[in-house]
């Protein structure tokens, strides 16, 4: 492979860009032992991964340095690696020898695999092979398994490549999607969902083009860039794809548009007991004065909420999340105890329609008062959402309420675990309501990415508002906040001051009622 650099004259070196784009440098910037790339086609990751592997294998093993083994799909894939190799080898400066073909022999099975390989000073090699071995048993290193879900039996790979991390080794996976039922694709998402340890990365191919990408194809054929090329280039590369282009290009797998959760699945997390408190006001009710509004809703409070908040158990940490809304949405409050078995219920599902903002402040510092050990929770601060988490973060800290920019980054990273969480039972009793119900079924597949789509189908409250799947989002946030570390308070109640709690000079003071000491 010729070295695109050693074109270039020696005074041009000091306006050299970078040899790697920002999103290679961030994958190899990650030293962990298990990481995992998907990605839009030909975004240069395995030549990125073949610089790291020179510098691995080219160290001795007091500074870290250990064999590479490489598994491609095909011969071809596999050249292509290893002269990347070799290039970077000699880029760095790193005695090598030359790249050596020989095959792997299968034990106890007449097959053959075509390897390439190179040996450096420090004793360790880089070999790549250009189909999947049976056995790799015995072998220590770092294990790179490039299209991964293109692999023939992926799950027996990856079941081998764990036996690498035992002795300090090292595991990269990288490949674009084969489709949402690929093994890959299971990889990827028992990841995201916390179900099995690593760290996922992700470049679309029009990321990588922001991040460079087309700048060095035209460094590399020593054309000039311009930004009418670039759009030109990228319109062509996706039409070129075609209908194909959803998942070679932007890492969206196949037929990725489904349910996300099955509604037998939901009705098995549901309870009838879990209490369900539902409030509607008026339009003319945000017009009264301040005053009368917050004694109305105090009352509300008293009469709907306290019996609810009173049954929680005071030895358990408590979280909530919250999903805003005031006109057209409802504002929608579960709050979530952590059981025994670490296993978390919803124990009361509070929604609002048409509330005011000052009453919707008043009834969540009512509910978050009175919670037991409160933990955390997580307030949806999109749109009107903010002022109301910004309120809470005021009143709690930023370290107990977590205000939430909900993006497609955010659900792809967080719902997986909110759908392991229905899958293996650690979310549960749920209220047995139609609506939460159809509010969970509206959960999609939209692109590859697990969210609520823009339809409004149904109707709740006073039925003047539209549900957009609230419950959906306000259960999804009470579960990240439920996963949040957050380090326990220890402090003591200053003396309580009668006109601090609003209260007549002449009224009782219920010690049992005294939200920082519990019921």
């Amino acid at each position: 492979m010729t070295d695109p650099l050693s074109r270039l004259d020696p005074p041009s070196a000091a306006a050299l860009p970078p040899a790697l784009l920002p999103y290679q440098q961030r994958w190899i910037a990650d030293t962990s032992p298990f990481k995992l790339m998907e990605k839009g086609r030909r975004t240069g990751i395995t030549w990125a991964e073949a610089s790291d592997n020179v510098l691995i294998a080219a160290a001795e093993k007091s500074a870290g340095g250990q064999n590479v083994y490489y598994i491609g799909t095909d011969q071809e894939m596999t050249e292509e690696y290893i002269q990347a190799c070799a290039m970077w080898a000699k880029a760095f400066n790193r005695a090598a020898g030359e790249i050596e073909s020989g095959f792997w022999d299968e034990e106890k099975e007449d097959r053959h695999i075509r390897t390439f390989s190179i040996r450096f000073p420090s004793g360790h090699k880089i070999l790549a092979l250009a189909s999947r071995p049976r056995k790799l048993r015995g072998r220590q290193g770092v294990l790179v398994g490039d299209e991964a879900a293109f692999q023939d039996e992926l799950g027996e790979l990856i079941k081998a490549a764990m036996a690498f991390l035992i002795w300090g080794g090292k595991v990269r996976i990288i490949s674009t999607h084969d489709g949402e039922d690929n093994q890959f694709n299971d990889l990827i998402n028992d990841v995201r969902a916390g179900k099995r340890k690593g760290n996922v990365h992700r470049v679309t191919f029009r990321e990588a083009v922001a991040e460079g990408l087309y700048r060095r194809v035209c460094f590399r054929r020593g054309t000039e860039w311009s930004q009418a090329e670039e759009d030109a280039w990228v319109q062509d590369v996706y039409e070129y794809y075609g209908n194909d282009a959803d998942e070679e290009l932007d890492v969206i797998p196949a037929s990725g548009s489904g349910i996300f959760l099955a509604s037998a699945l939901i009705l098995s997390r549901m309870s009838p007991d879990t209490p369900l408190v539902r409030g509607a006001w008026k339009s003319e009710f945000a017009m009264i004065h301040d005053k009368l509004r917050e004694i109305e809703v105090a009352d509300w409070c008293e009469d709907n909420l306290l019996p609810h908040l009173r049954e929680l158990d005071p030895e358990r940490a408590h979280g909530i999340g919250l999903d805003f809304g005031r006109l057209r949405d409802l504002t929608v409050l579960p709050v979530i105890e952590e059981g025994k078995t670490m296993k978390n219920r919803v124990r009361l599902w509070i929604e609002l329609a048409n509330c005011p903002y000052r009453q919707q402040e008043q009834i969540l510092k009512y509910v978050i008062d009175r919670l037991p050990r409160f933990r955390k929770g997580a307030l949806d601060a999109t749109g009107n959402g903010l002022a109301l988490a910004e309120y809470a973060q005021q009143q709690y800290g930023t370290m107990r309420i977590e205000a939430v920019k909900l993006s497609d980054t955010f659900y792809l990273e967080n719902m997986p675990h909110f759908q392991a969480a229905f899958q293996d039972g650690t979310i549960s009793e749920i209220p047995k309501d139609d609506e939460i119900r159809d509010d969970l079924r509206a959960l999609k597949k939209i692109r590859g990415v697990p969210k609520l789509g823009p339809a409004r189908t149904q109707t709740g409250g006073d039925k003047k508002q539209q549900r957009h799947g609230d419950g959906a989002i306000a259960l999804f946030l009470a579960d990240f906040a439920m996963r949040q570390d957050v380090s326990p308070i220890e402090y003591t109640e200053a003396p309580r001051h009668r006109v601090w709690d609003g209260l007549p000079d002449d009224a009782d003071l219920d010690e049992t009622e005294s939200p920082a000491g519990g019921w």
